[in-house]
């Protein structure tokens, strides 16, 4: 077991936090240095999925039970990306024989 006094402890405190912001800056300097922004998709409410779908909500939620679409849960809601929903729904589509 290492024991450390007050002033060494100090000192490893603030090289790992010196550390971690080096890094930290650096990511954020390449990030700045890249002109492409990430695409963030847009999350769906149940009732923003069933309508792009056109599908009743009853019929969504029982595709949701049936694990046929992904969905994310935050907190008590429920959200769907579309991209991920209609890559599903292709993939279903085609391991079901559909068109």
């Amino acid at each position: 077991m290492i024991l450390l006094d007050q002033k060494a402890l100090k000192d490893c405190i603030k090289d790992a936090v010196r550390e971690e912001l080096h890094l930290f800056i650096t990511d954020v300097k390449k990030t700045a240095d890249n002109p492409q922004k990430p695409q963030t998709a847009k999350l769906l409410t149940k009732k923003e999925m069933a309508d792009e779908l056109d599908i009743s909500l009853v019929s969504l939620t029982e595709w949701m039970k049936q694990g046929r679409i992904p969905y994310r849960r935050m907190g008590k809601r429920i959200y769907f990306n579309k991209e991920d929903v209609m890559a599903s729904m292709t993939n279903f589509n085609h391991n079901r024989g559909g068109k």
